[in-house]
């Protein structure tokens, strides 16, 4: 079986030409009578050696972050030269799994516990510079150290992603920007002035989910064809951003707060995810989908309640968006061109192509 990837390779080493790549794409499109766009590819697992390799790379690291931890022992906060010898032998094992071997999942393992390691490591410093009351009495000062270490980690993912040009690692980057804002305007505002943190949290985290999810946009409309790797970065950009988006709505409209949402609150719920469903067409993205499922499943079970049905609502919650969500996962494409053909020209020209208008 032939990624992608491997065919991209190809290309560029000169074994096979760029139209015979080309029409090899559309002969297995063709074969399985749906787009390329439309499936929504991205590549984890090439074969069972990846898994392998995964299980001994994070027994490795896991094993660094012990060693690390002989170091300081007694720190409150995340052990920092766990995080170093976390985010070092994360590298090192990159240089080989990720620049030559270019497997798939232990790359993106391996990209997140750089970067994890790399904040970790930064964070637990800041911890170990307070000490007893410091810590509330500086509080400005611990938010903008708290910043400076996103922001240097945002900066270990741009290296990151200039040496091994891992998809994931822009919107681990883009993640770790995005705590960097929020500790900064936290900050600003200042910690102790803040009676209840969700207030200030909640609608920056929603404000930059857009944001990422427009960043994500850039990347799919160039490459509408999702051929490159600028569609795999677009796909985890859409990942990250989709729960940024989702939670907050969610949280506004009541489902997270323990209690029963009401009536209203059970149709505003279904009527949201409707929506999301219809920009998850138009994009051909699944991420916002899959990122407000548990959201409707506690509207319809609250329903199904409401209506009579208390001893089978979870399973004809279950039922219903199961059979919802296979439905539409079946007949995706053409579901999708009849949204996207509802939508202005020049809107239609910037998205993913769909079968229709790939002619």
């Amino acid at each position: 079986m032939y990624t992608e990837d491997d065919l991209r390779n190809a290309v560029s080493s000169g074994a096979i030409s760029a139209d015979a790549a080309d029409a090899l794409r559309n002969s297995v499109r063709a074969a399985r009578a749906a787009p390329a766009g439309d499936e929504e590819h991205f590549r984890l697992i090439n074969s069972f050696n990846d898994i392998f390799v995964t299980i001994a790379a994070v027994l490795l690291l896991v094993a660094m972050a012990g060693i690390g931890q002989a170091f300081t022992p007694n720190v409150d906060g995340p052990p920092p030269f766990s995080g170093a010898f976390v985010a070092a032998a994360a590298w090192g094992m990159a240089e080989f799994f990720t620049r030559k071997r270019r497997m798939a999942l232990p790359s993106i393992v391996l990209l997140l516990a750089f970067v994890g390691g790399v904040f970790a490591c930064l964070l637990g410093f800041i911890v170990m510079g307070f000490s007893g009351d410091n810590f509330d009495n500086n509080q400005t000062l611990a938010g903008l150290l708290v910043a400076g270490a996103a922001l240097v980690t945002t900066a270990a993912a741009w290296f990151h992603w200039r040496r091994f040009m891992v998809p994931i690692t822009v919107a681990a980057g883009a993640g770790a920007l995005a705590i960097t804002v929020v500790a900064l305007v936290v900050t600003a505002i200042g910690p102790d002035k803040i009676d209840n943190p969700e207030n200030i949290i909640i609608p920056m985290v929603f404000v930059l989910g857009l944001a990422i999810f427009a960043f994500a946009m850039r990347w799919d409309t160039s490459d509408r064809e999702r051929q490159t790797r600028r569609s795999d970065v677009a796909f985890w950009l859409h990942l990250l951003a989709a729960p940024m988006i989702a939670h907050p709505i969610f949280h506004w409209l009541g489902v997270t707060d323990g209690n029963a949402i009401g009536l209203g609150g059970a149709v505003a719920v279904l009527a949201v995810y409707v929506l999301f469903g219809i920009v998850a067409l138009a994009i051909d993205r699944r991420a916002l989908l899959v990122s407000a499922l548990a959201y409707v499943l506690a509207a319809l079970t609250f329903l199904f309640d409401e209506f009579g049905a208390v001893e089978l609502n979870v399973a004809l919650t279950a039922l219903v968006i199961g059979s919802a969500l296979l439905t539409l996962s079946a007949f995706w494409s053409p579901i999708r061109r009849m949204v996207v053909e509802q939508l202005p020209g020049s809107l239609q020209a910037r998205l993913p192509v769909t079968a229709a208008l790939a002619a």
